[in-house]
């Protein structure tokens, strides 16, 4: 599995991520050492603003933990917190008026220790309360208390809401699993190796039938891992549009593995519901 290198850096999968900074402030912050094998980053969003805003994200291959408190999300005096599944369409939030979300990031993979008790597809697609999803599957053993989400969302210092959600998640007390293992340190050679555009090459350089990763992914990443490579490009294919008008799309679309730059805009428009070009445009 890679090392640890901290908080990712890049907007890939953020439409129009100046827009998104120029409304909201966003920042990623690390989790306590012991978490850090099974988190991306947290990320932390707080926003005041006199007329509404529409954020636009192409989610990642990841499962997110939201503690969350604006206009609309449940009891708006305590706070909210629930587990969203890998989102399988754009995503779009209005945000108006005053809120606050502290979120946590899980690796591709990493989510499966902190529920073991089933394959992370079965949160592919859904927004579910948190402790309905880390809830023990039967007694006698009563579950630790977590943290509510007013200890996450109230305090003032920004290193306080850390230290809680770092509370939170030790609390659950994940333990090694290899097959996590693998599975983070598959999907994180897909994204960073280009050369892997097909399930059947990556299941050769593995030395397993495809089979075999499909059964993996299922359990521990939640989607397939054809899905995982179409969606890192289209991650990169949003951030080249975010670059300028001036793209080589036939270019792109072959550095991507398509067979043409149409298969690439198709997937991009049936993704984001327009074209690259629009994108690129702004």
């Amino acid at each position: 599995m890679a090392g640890h290198e901290g908080p990712r850096r890049d907007t890939r999968g953020i439409v129009d991520a100046p827009e998104l900074f120029a409304h909201v402030q966003f920042r990623r912050r690390e989790p306590a050492p012991g978490l850090r094998r099974y988190l991306e980053h947290y990320w932390l969003i707080d926003w005041d603003l006199s007329q509404p805003y529409a954020s636009h994200l192409v989610p990642h291959p990841s499962v997110n933990l939201v503690f969350e408190r604006y206009a609309g999300c449940g009891d708006e005096d305590a706070g909210y917190a629930e587990v969203a599944g890998i989102g399988l369409e754009l995503f779009t939030q209005k945000l108006e008026g005053r809120g606050r979300v502290c979120g946590v990031q899980f690796r591709p993979g990493g989510f499966r220790p902190f529920a073991p008790g089933a394959p992370v597809s079965r949160w592919t697609g859904r927004r579910l309360p948190a402790a309905d999803v880390f809830a023990p599957p039967a007694p006698p053993a009563p579950p630790a208390p977590l943290t509510p989400p007013a200890a996450v969302l109230d305090p003032a210092d920004e290193n306080d809401r850390v230290a809680a959600l770092d509370a939170y998640l030790l609390a659950l007390d994940p333990q090694p699993d290899p097959r996590a293992d693998r599975a983070m340190a598959l999907v994180d050679l897909v994204r960073t190796d280009r050369t892997i555009l097909r399930v059947d090459g990556l299941a050769r350089a593995e030395g397993v039938s495809a089979r075999s990763l499909q059964r993996l992914f299922a359990a521990y990443v939640g989607v397939g891992p054809k899905w995982v490579i179409l969606r890192y490009r289209i991650h990169e294919a949003l951030e080249r549009a975010g670059a300028g008008p001036d793209v080589d799309w036939a270019g792109l679309a072959a550095d991507l593995g398509y067979s043409d730059q149409a298969h690439l805009v198709r997937d991009f428009t049936a993704t984001l519901g327009v074209p690259p070009t629009a994108l690129g445009a702004r």
